[in-house]
């Protein structure tokens, strides 16, 4: 993953009402989340949580998938592990060697 693209995905959880949404959507596995469960769960106007969710969609966070007149949401788990590795990945590289406890002789 791009430095830029993680950058992006994290500028949009930065927002506490998407990290909100997004975690909900975590939460709710596989199966994801009606757009209407999500809107009475976490109390947000339809309007605001269409723009949330437009900004989730839009760096890859999560996806729609349209069931009749349902809109289902879910989490891209592949996104958000990519995100942790990315985190992660050089975890402790620059980290100070432990010093060799023996004294030349």
């Amino acid at each position: 993953m791009k430095i830029d693209d993680v950058a992006t995905k994290f500028e949009a959880l930065g927002n506490p009402t998407r990290l909100k949404i997004y975690r909900a959507l975590v939460r709710a596995g596989e199966a994801g989340t009606p757009v209407g469960r999500l809107q009475e769960r976490l109390k947000i106007a339809p309007s605001t949580l269409s723009h949330h969710l437009k900004t989730l969609v839009t760096a890859g966070l999560i996806r729609q998938v349209r069931d009749a007149t349902t809109l289902n949401c879910h989490a891209n788990y592949d996104v958000m592990r990519g995100l942790m590795d990315f985190m992660v990945a050089e975890c402790c590289a620059d980290a100070a060697e432990p010093k060799d406890t023996k004294s030349a002789a």
